[in-house]
């Protein structure tokens, strides 16, 4: 009894194997695409929090960065004393609003990003040179908003604040100058983003903006743990929220945990589908070959054996489906977290679909379980084949 064997026994029927292959490669690819599901999302949004070293948020309290229009008040005099802070080793302020740029009669939307140029985590500098702390005149444009405004390092354009809704005029126009290309770490696709310095976006937002910031983004010193910073700091600073990237990722979590439990459905039903797959085949096999198992029976090989041969036929479908199920897995994942990843709104460097050597580990062990476990009944029903009852009635 041996591998060569289970081979041979599997190939007698080699059209209900080949299908029986394919539900079990198919049920293995839907496993798999369930466990990269299933924490891929909650993985990508850390790794992309701390993408830029800075592990730590403030924002208006009971909010998430961004997660409303809410302001902090006071913002100068925050940051000033949040940097002192000790574990603090790096602190900026970040003001999200919108303005236009006035092209002929045209006017085009921007988002805009004010931020501490020396302490910031929004950008990536891909060209060209950073913004200037006291700079007012320079702005870094992403590859989005350069390419639907025509312009380059060098160029200038005209920003327009604040509209009136009454007039539609401009409450503030500023003439600044490109200084750079840079990629918005936490952009949507094709968002038209631009940075320019806290200072010049609070003045283009309005008065209401002065001394104003939507967050700010902290990096803590070497050795500091960032939950116990965070602990720290909302002990003396209850007005505002103060989240370390695991805590915006639980939040995160609890606002995606359909993800977690349709992954968790649909993997265990993949499971069952390959139970079935492999018991029904091996059952099948069994009843068409009862004859020549009460034979082996019957010249003295030990029920042991044909309990360990057809486990063995059980746990081969499983490994060579399995197989086939990794590569369709792999290629339906990049198929779906393209079609996720679309819905506006996500940050383009957000991916649903995150493989983990632990869950993979998991889910390949337990594959090969339900192989074993899946042929354990038939077999069991092959071992326990009575020998004489079975050989009469077989005999001609």
């Amino acid at each position: 009894m041996s591998w060569r064997r289970a081979v041979r026994d599997l190939l007698r029927h080699r059209v209900r194997t080949a299908l029986s292959l394919l539900g079990v490669a198919i049920a293995t690819a839907l496993l798999l695409d369930m466990v990269l599901l299933s924490g891929g999302i909650e993985r990508s949004f850390g790794r992309l929090l701390v993408s830029r070293g800075y592990q730590l948020r403030v924002s208006p309290r009971g909010t998430l960065p961004f997660d409303t229009d809410a302001t902090l008040d006071s913002a100068g005099q925050l940051l000033a004393a949040l940097r002192a802070e000790p574990g603090v080793a790096r602190a900026g302020a970040v003001l999200g609003t919108t303005a236009f740029v006035r092209r002929r009669q045209a006017l085009t939307p921007l988002v805009v990003y004010g931020v501490t140029p020396e302490a910031q985590g929004i950008y990536q500098l891909d060209r060209g040179r950073d913004l200037a702390p006291t700079d007012t005149t320079s702005v870094l444009l992403g590859t989005p908003s350069a390419r639907r405004l025509g312009l380059g390092i060098g160029d200038t354009l005209r920003l327009v604040g604040r509209l009136d809704p009454r007039v539609a005029a401009a409450a503030v126009t500023r003439l600044v100058t490109v200084r750079g290309l840079a990629r918005f770490v936490y952009d949507a696709k094709d968002q038209p983003s631009v940075a320019v310095t806290l200072r010049l976006a609070q003045r283009l937002a309005g008065p209401a903006a002065v001394n104003r910031a939507s967050l700010f983004m902290m990096q803590t010193t070497s050795g500091a743990r960032a939950d116990s910073v965070a602990a720290q700091l909302r002990r003396k600073y209850p007005a505002v929220s103060i989240n370390s990237v695991a805590d915006m990722v639980a939040q995160f979590r609890l606002r995606l945990s359909y993800f977690r439990q349709l992954s968790l459905i649909l993997g265990s039903i993949s499971l069952v589908v390959t139970v079935l797959l492999v018991g029904t085949l091996l059952s099948i096999a069994v009843n068409e070959r009862i004859g020549e198992i009460a034979a082996l029976r019957a010249i003295g090989i030990a029920r042991s054996s044909i309990l360990r041969q057809v486990v063995l036929e059980g746990l081969l479908l499983t490994v060579t489906g399995g197989t086939l199920g990794v590569g369709l897995g792999i290629g339906t994942a990049r198929w779906l977290d393209a079609i996720l990843t679309s819905f506006p709104g996500l940050p383009a460097a957000i991916s649903f679909f995150v493989p983990d050597a632990r869950q993979l580990s998991t889910a390949a062990i337990t594959l090969l379980i339900t192989g074993v476990l899946a042929g354990l009944l038939p077999a069991s029903r092959a071992a326990s084949t009575p020998i004489a009852a079975t050989l009469r009635n077989d005999a001609p």
